[in-house]
């Protein structure tokens, strides 16, 4: 792994100045700090927590209560170590559009904090351990699904979707949806009708979520030859898709009422999902007006409103 150093500047002999042992005490812990910080942005953080968002209630849910503390801590640590993996090695996949782009180039292999070397080994490590406590100390089910989640986020989505096709978002929802099927495999060792509705909501839910990102982004995804919906595809557009996958995302909320919920659930997921559509249909229509689009507004509200969604399906499997 690679490691930031500072130079020294030279004395006036023109020899290097000798550093005191509190100053090169100093300097290291400086110098490491860095290291570790960079590190950990590979593994994108906030990506990782808002998927295990979504994991705890759905294992809540699979259980009827709350399951033993250590088979959630167990799931926590494997799931943010399999998240963290699959950032990290899609930052190394990445790495040369990330250089292109201003929201991007300051992540640590444009910005030569990490080598690409290291960044691989570290991504690769992350998701041999994710794997391995996943089979040990869950089942085999949970395993293979947080194996087959890294591998399609890095091999089927980053290497090949992302750079050719508009649909990209689409296909790719499925990884960010994978922690709720593999929350409720650790849990029963089966995926129930439940478990895909819950999945259906997460999937559906990535693209009024990302696509008011891509549109902000739109010209540096150009700038790095990435055919996002809002790069290739007019504003009206985008903003149809917009709505079909939010009133998507809020009927199948819906739908997940019947199976085995209570108003507990299903008064909020109505309430939030109207929220949702009220701002999903605003944005479309300050398009259409030619006012300004302002898209991460509802970007913002979409993680809002899967935090309060999936907070009452806790709520309602506790109850």
């Amino acid at each position: 792994m690679s490691m930031i150093t500072e130079r020294p500047v030279s004395n006036s002999a023109g020899q290097p100045p000798v550093r005191t042992a509190a100053e090169a005490s100093t300097v290291t812990s400086r110098d490491i700090r860095a290291v570790v910080a960079a590190y950990v942005t590979l593994t994108k953080p906030r990506i990782v927590e808002l998927l295990l968002v979504t994991t705890v209630p759905a294992m809540m849910l699979a259980d009827g209560g709350m399951p033993s503390l250590w088979l959630v801590a167990v799931v926590l640590v494997g799931g943010s170590l399999a998240a963290g993996a699959a950032s990290v090695i899609n930052c190394y996949i990445d790495r040369d559009i990330d250089q292109l782009m201003r929201r991007t180039k300051r992540r640590p292999l444009p910005a030569h904090t990490v080598s690409p070397r290291s960044a691989l080994i570290f991504g690769l490590v992350l998701a041999a351990v994710s794997v391995v406590l996943m089979a040990v100390f869950t089942n085999l089910l949970a395993a293979g699904l947080t194996l087959a989640a890294i591998v399609y986020y890095d091999v089927v989505y980053t290497l090949w979707l992302k750079r050719t096709t508009t649909a990209n978002t689409f296909w790719g929802g499925a990884c960010g949806a994978a922690p709720v099927l593999i929350g409720w495999a650790a849990v029963t060792g089966t995926l129930a009708p439940a478990a895909w509705a819950l999945f259906a909501v997460v999937f559906f839910w990535q693209m009024p979520h990302f696509y008011p990102l891509a549109m902000k982004y739109k010209d540096d995804y150009a700038r790095a030859g990435i055919p996002m919906l809002p790069v290739v595809a007019s504003a009206r557009r985008v903003n149809a898709e917009i709505i079909i996958f939010a009133w998507l995302t809020v009927l199948t909320s819906l739908a997940v009422w019947p199976l085995g919920m209570s108003a507990i659930y299903g008064v909020p997921a109505l309430v939030v999902g109207a929220i949702f559509l009220v701002e999903a249909h605003k944005l479309a229509r300050r398009v259409v007006r030619g006012q300004a689009v302002k898209p991460m507004r509802l970007f913002h509200w979409s993680t809002t409103y899967l935090t309060i969604l999936f907070a009452a399906v806790a709520l309602d499997a506790l109850i």
